[in-house]
């Protein structure tokens, strides 16, 4: 009898099927796409209120400058893109890690409107929302590196340096919660 050397997985295991370059490519164009849109909507409320009652707020001594924000969010949203596109490359971006992944998009987009944007309405309460949304927007990213990193390593690492960052903003959210 002939030996088998047909790289057909044992039965029962499901087969999964790498998408096409072009697919790749565009799928990865979508999920930068996507990171930049959530980008941009959060950046309102900052970009109307950083000259306002912002600017005069009392911040952390370990606050960095403005730029450096700017830059980081862009890096961390590029990061978790090519993170999410990693694991959809591997079939495995579905069910409970695609709502994970949805979750810290909105979660991400929802911290400045409520840190931003509801502080001349609500005032300090605005800021322990926006802690709020942002200790979730920590455990969500939690929720995708355990996801993440099974299916791929280099994805999994990918959401370390967005959830310490996270976890530093959260550091100058609760400070200027305590503080304004």
């Amino acid at each position: 009898m002939p030996a088998n050397t047909d790289p057909q997985p044992p039965s029962g295991t499901p087969r999964v099927l790498t998408p096409g370059r072009g697919r790749q490519a565009l799928a990865l164009l979508g999920f930068l796409a996507l990171s930049l849109a959530a980008w941009a909507l959060a950046s309102i409320p900052i970009i109307l209120n950083s000259n306002g009652w912002f600017a005069g707020s009392v911040k952390a001594p370990w606050m960095p400058p403005g730029w450096m924000f700017r830059s980081m969010w862009m890096m961390l949203y590029a990061g978790v893109a090519v993170a999410a596109w990693l694991v959809w490359r591997k079939g495995a971006l579905h069910g409970g890690t695609l709502a994970g992944y949805v979750v810290q998009l909105v979660l991400n987009a929802g911290w400045p409107l409520t840190f931003f944007g509801l502080f001349p309405v609500f005032g300090t309460a605005a800021l322990w929302g926006a802690l709020a949304v942002i200790s979730g927007l920590a455990l969500s990213l939690v929720f995708l590196i355990l996801r993440f990193g099974p299916v791929s390593a280099p994805a999994g690492l990918l959401v370390l340096p967005y959830f310490s960052w996270v976890v530093f903003s959260s550091s100058l959210n609760f400070y200027s919660a305590l503080h304004n």
